[in-house]
């Protein structure tokens, strides 16, 4: 019974110990507004369509663990996707998260009204492969939004 106990204990430990650097390994609200505010300000410097490459790239500098940026269209367009390349050139204004909810119609609504806001909705962890609620902080830069988000835990 007490090896039991100590063993007990032992896991419980590594577990508070483990748990920091497990959260670590996952972005926060400030992370992605500093994403974007980076982000934004690659498009005013190099122009949306050497931006979006730059986002696009998942090895690049605007890919962190389960932070990437993504870009459109006031349209709905896909511009950059930092997770899935095979989004650029598409229209995502249908696009439903599980919950039926047309989460890219409401950013681009969202978009023409406010510079800068935080969206929320599900959407499926790059890192744990799972369906999470999502929080998506985008700013408008001229006619693009500009995005990047974090999934709540």
């Amino acid at each position: 019974m007490k090896s039991i106990l100590i063993s007990i204990m032992t896991a419980c430990a590594a577990l508070m110990i483990a748990a920091p650097a497990f959260s670590e390994d996952f972005a926060t609200r400030p992370e992605a507004e500093d994403m974007v505010k980076k982000a934004v300000s690659h498009v005013k410097n190099v122009g949306i369509e050497k931006a979006a490459e730059d986002f696009t790239n998942r090895k690049g500098d605007y890919v962190n663990r389960d932070l990437y940026v993504t870009v459109y269209n006031m349209q709905g367009d896909v511009l950059a996707h930092g997770q899935n390349r095979k989004s650029v050139g598409k229209n995502m204004l249908e696009l439903k998260d599980p919950d039926g909810k047309y989460f890219v119609k409401e950013r681009m609504d969202m978009a023409k009204s406010k510079s800068h806001f935080w969206q929320e909705y599900k959407f499926t962890d790059p890192v744990t492969k799972r369906v999470l609620p999502k929080e998506m902080y985008c700013e408008t830069v001229t006619s693009y939004v500009v995005c990047a988000g974090v999934y709540k835990r």
